[in-house]
């Protein structure tokens, strides 16, 4: 929280600890854990800690030692979504008395703002005390809007509280959080003091803050763990200026993407969903101005993933696009062809039956290319130029199956 945004907390130690921590040095170097109570929770992408018996307060360093490993690995399910506990956070213990609840909720038209004087782990018990306003995109947040949700505060605390919520809406705004919640925050000497804070940021605004977020890594939802495939395609677009998508939804699946472009990824993604058979999608993907040989391997991975363990149905796979600007559609599709040659007999095992669209730069060279692979190998492949809708194939595939 910047001061310069109106906001000023108090700093404080806050240290991640993981499976490979090692306590003993961690005690030498933070020797201040030796001295004050501590808290301890675990520091993921999932709420309810407290309900879950996941936070720990008032504990000496001993304590959360003891508390942490016997934690740290174990499977846990929340609100449906099982996994471990990887990481916790501890910090110091802040004595208090009140507990307030904040949250600040980006939507489509607009932001909304809750707000409670009864906050902490009970606060869905106590909804009705909750007071929300919705403000729209581009209006101010003035003291006027802020009203009513402090409306039943003493009003020696009113004016500080408010103060706080418009500040902290600032750097909602100024940092592109599409989400914001903390629950609870206090009053230590009469400045406002978050306790617990979840945030979200926007991951799309990232090419606008990068001096701001720093070296910021998002982490994985709670629960997903990459796999083998998706591990490698996220590791060789961390080396590409191209993009490189590649997210394993149903192994089983028998419709299967290879998709030019995130909006073009979207629409036929949506349209296979629409259609009613977002069951049988084996993987969402994009990808934007890679090599040969990035195309390639991103190629090798879809393809590895849709031929396994046939079963004698038939499955589809979608190599589609939008009409390109500036792409070469055909050397694009060369990466793909390779990969369609390399996998001749593992594609007619699975029995695939493939459903070209694309248009741009040199795209009839390069439909013509994919027909002539299809004959080559014999593997069904219809192809389809721009005079085509973009998502025309999308029906195609759910007949072919």
């Amino acid at each position: 929280m910047s001061p310069t945004l109106g906001i000023r907390l108090n700093k404080q130690s806050r240290l991640r600890v993981t499976k490979s921590t090692d306590f003993t040095v961690l005690l030498e170097k933070e020797i201040w854990l030796s001295s004050r109570r501590l808290v301890v929770k675990p520091d993921m992408l999932f709420g309810k800690r407290g309900k879950s018996g996941l936070v720990a307060l008032n504990l000496d360093f001993a304590e959360v030692i003891q508390f942490v490993k016997k934690r740290l690995g174990e499977e846990i399910e929340i609100e449906g979504c099982k996994g471990p506990i990887t990481t916790f956070i501890i910090e110091p213990f802040v004595p208090h008395k009140e507990e307030y609840f904040l949250a600040i909720d980006s939507e489509r038209l607009g932001c909304s703002i809750s707000f409670s004087g009864c906050g902490g782990i009970e606060i869905e018990e106590n909804w009705d005390k909750v007071n929300s306003i919705f403000l729209p995109t581009d209006s101010l947040l003035t003291e006027e809007e802020i009203a009513p949700l402090i409306a039943s505060l003493p009003s020696e605390i009113r004016g500080k509280i408010g103060n706080f919520i418009k500040g902290v809406f600032a750097v909602f705004q100024d940092l592109d959080f599409s989400f914001v919640e903390m629950n609870p925050f206090t009053l230590i000497n009469g400045e406002p003091y978050p306790l617990d804070l979840r945030g979200e940021l926007d991951e799309n605004a990232g090419f606008k803050n990068e001096d701001k977020w720093g070296d910021l890594e998002f982490p994985l939802p709670f629960g997903r763990v990459l796999s083998p495939e998706e591990k490698f395609i996220h590791e060789l677009n961390e080396t590409t200026s191209a993009s490189l998508k590649f997210t394993l939804l149903n192994p089983k699946g028998r419709i299967w993407n290879m998709v030019a472009g995130g909006g073009a990824s979207l629409i036929y993604t949506d349209t296979v969903g629409d259609l009613g058979y977002a069951a049988e999608l084996g993987n969402y993907t994009e990808y934007g101005g890679p090599s040969e040989e990035e195309m390639l391997k991103l190629a090798r991975i879809i393809l590895d993933c849709a031929t396994a363990n046939p079963d004698g149905r038939k499955r589809s796979l979608l190599v589609g696009g939008n009409i390109a600007n500036l792409t070469d559609v055909g050397a694009t599709f060369d990466g793909i062809i390779r990969a369609l040659k390399e996998k001749k007999s593992e594609l007619r095992e699975a029995n695939i039956h493939i459903y070209v669209r694309r248009g741009g730069p040199n795209y009839q060279t390069g439909l013509a290319k994919m027909q002539a692979v299809g004959e080559e190998l014999g593997v069904p492949v219809e192809v389809y130029g721009p005079e085509a809708i973009m998502t025309g194939i999308c029906n195609r595939a759910i007949e072919g199956i």
